[in-house]
């Protein structure tokens, strides 16, 4: 029996990766998912004002900073019970679809879609179809990807000011109203996009999109030439020619904070999202309301000052302790929800928040790397409807407030937290305010959900999980590792491949 230890580097935004794998007879047995760099804004804010968080925590990403702008606010209100007009929340909904749009168009057409064109798959039927629209620069899916991306984040510049690192969003609501001008703009680029969705990437109309609800539905309808020729109905095909759908199922159990808060219903305890969340339980197949106080980080295996078993991130702590030599490999920390591994990301948002295709698709083939970014390009659809239903409400309530400004006796002492549906899945911000200045803060991001390590039980993380039992045909060029992990739209999206940084593999008997 050939073993291999494979360490594999994927490229990063904000954060490095790697990928620490033990091969047996080309099969993974075992895989740790390293995190190598530390974030440090746990520590950056503590001492600070609390509204220094409206302009720092954007910066954790530069993919979702109007996420990150969105979770801390609502923190922030909530610790304050500050009530939010809402205008307010319907221009927040709206910035954080356009973010959620660029995110998930360029995470399917120009980091996971490229992979297609593999070397290693230059005889399959459709590899020439997947060379002339998604290499990178002259595919046609690829430059135009490109351009409408560019175009859907103004957007965000028109209520922000810029993109990304915006600060527009505090207590309260938003320091720009929506006005004509800016409504006018908004709709000719959603209109721009869903023109540009309904030829390019599904082939159809957005209703009948929409109105697909099973699974043999979908298949007769991958099947039609339209469909079949667009963008998706090409991933679609190449996907499951590769086996894609019976690839890293993972943790059956998900996550889901809800989509979009209700605007005509926001107020404390702030939990009213237009798309429900809520948590999967993979063993009964129910999906159960959301708890947070259910939600805790685990540090045993990670580069963390030790603490015993699972924190609530009110009463976590994230003290760097570099241990080289020991069994801790990350920097990332392992959060759980009620002591279960969970994943997130569209496929969990949109299979507990009710979509009957989705569920319908994983009822018929359990979760797997096709349906994951098959979901993300669904989610899109979503989106488009949402923003067009908020910015039409906007019109009909435009001289109403955008931004009720908290009495300075509000900003008082006490804990709040923010939950929302970044582009990755489920972002939450805990803070906790002592004498007027931040004491305690706590980041859990999508990805630290699906890429954990393990817990102090020495339960793997999800990625780990999904990699176990998946067969690498050729250690050298570890394609289906990227399949894997780029179907979770891994916080590292600004390169399309794996870096060729030098080899550190070996063989033993």
């Amino acid at each position: 029996m050939a073993r291999v230890e494979l360490n594999v580097n994927l490229n990063r935004v904000e954060g490095d990766l790697e990928l620490a794998l033990s091969l047996e007879d080309g099969v993974v047995v075992e895989a740790r998912t390293v995190g190598t760099l530390y974030r440090g804004f746990e520590q950056i804010l503590v001492g600070r004002s609390p509204r220094d968080a409206l302009v720092l925590t954007p910066r954790v990403c530069g993919i979702c900073g109007t996420a990150h702008l969105y979770t801390a606010v609502l923190a922030l209100e909530h610790a304050w019970r500050v009530p939010v007009p809402a205008n307010a929340t319907r221009i927040r909904n709206v910035c954080l679809i356009a973010e959620g749009i660029q995110n998930d168009l360029r995470q399917t057409f120009l980091f996971f879609a490229p992979d297609f064109r593999n070397a290693r798959y230059r005889d399959r039927p459709w590899f020439a179809a997947a060379e002339a629209e998604f290499a990178p620069f002259s595919g046609r899916v690829h430059r135009e990807t490109l351009a409408i991306t560019r175009r859907v984040v103004e957007v965000v510049a028109h209520f922000g000011g810029q993109w990304p690192h915006s600060s527009y969003m505090v207590p309260g609501g938003v320091t720009s109203p929506a006005d004509a001008r800016r409504l006018l703009a908004c709709r000719t680029i959603f209109a721009e996009v869903r023109e540009w969705y309904e030829r390019i990437v599904i082939g159809a109309p957005l209703d009948e999109w929409l109105a697909l609800d099973s699974a043999a539905g979908y298949f007769e309808w991958l099947e039609r030439p339209a469909h079949a020729a667009s963008a998706l109905g090409l991933v679609s095909r190449c996907a499951r020619d590769l086996g894609l759908q019976r690839m890293a199922a993972g943790t059956p159990h998900m996550i889901s904070f809800g989509a979009w808060c209700d605007p005509a219903n926001w107020d404390a305890p702030h939990s009213a999202r237009l798309m429900p969340g809520g948590f999967y339980d993979g063993d009964t197949g129910c999906i159960a309301e959301l708890d947070q106080a259910l939600i805790n980080e685990h540090v045993r295996h990670s580069w963390f000052r030790p603490y015993s078993g699972g924190r609530h991130p009110w009463q976590g702590e994230t003290i760097p302790d570099y241990q080289p030599g020991s069994d801790r490999y990350t920097w990332a920390k392992a959060p759980r929800y009620a002591d279960k591994v969970v994943q997130t990301g569209p496929l969990a948002e949109l299979l507990i928040g009710g979509d009957a295709l989705i569920a319908d698709l994983y009822a018929t083939e359990g979760g797997n790397a096709w349906l994951r970014q098959f979901a993300r390009v669904r989610r899109i659809a979503y989106e488009l409807v949402q923003a067009e239903r908020h910015l039409h409400e906007l019109a009909e309530h435009l001289g109403e407030p955008h931004i009720v400004n908290p009495a300075k006796n509000a900003e008082i002492d006490g804990e709040g937290y923010g939950l929302i549906m970044a582009a990755r899945g489920a972002l939450g911000h805990w803070l906790r305010i002592r004498d007027g200045v931040i004491e305690k803060y706590q980041i859990v991001t999508p990805t630290a959900w699906n890429a954990s390590p393990r817990d102090s039980a020495g339960l793997p993380g999800h990625w780990e999980q999904s990699l176990v039992g998946l067969s690498v045909a050729d250690p050298d060029d570890p394609v289906e590792i990227g399949h894997v992990i780029r179907s979770h739209d891994p916080c590292l999206v600004c390169t399309v491949h794996m870096l060729e940084t030098g080899k550190r593999w070996r063989f033993l008997p």
